[in-house]
């Protein structure tokens, strides 16, 4: 294979190891925002109380702090931030990154979650 046929893989690779942002598509905030239909249910985005705590400002917030609200002793105790990470990683499975949390909904699907925390990232 000639330098000239590789050139365009090692652009690429140095593309995506120095640049991660780059690497990961951002989500679809409209339609992270339809899909968070199914969250609304326990948790409000304007900041109201349901049965979970409200989701506005939640990106860059520690976990269980909003006042007025319940929070699982686990998640409490977590000490978590939520960042695009830890929300992509706790949407995906709650109990595997805190376990004994009450949370119980998860979103399977890569693009829905990336769709939801960009929806999510509008309302700090």
């Amino acid at each position: 294979m000639s330098m000239n046929m590789l050139r365009p893989s090692i652009v690429l690779l140095f593309t995506l190891v120095l640049c991660p942002a780059v690497a990961q598509a951002e989500g679809d905030v409209a339609r992270g925002e339809k899909l968070f239909a199914r969250c609304s249910a326990c948790h409000s985005t304007d900041g109201t109380r349901k049965i979970g705590p409200t989701l506005a400002g939640v990106v860059g917030r520690t976990a269980a702090t909003v006042g007025n609200a319940r929070f699982s002793k686990a998640l409490i105790e977590s000490e978590i931030i939520w960042t695009e990470e830890t929300l992509e990683e706790y949407l995906s499975e709650p109990k595997k990154l805190v376990p004994g949390t009450t949370m119980v909904t998860r979103i399977p699907d890569l693009q829905d979650r990336k769709d939801v925390i960009s929806y999510l990232k509008t309302l700090n």
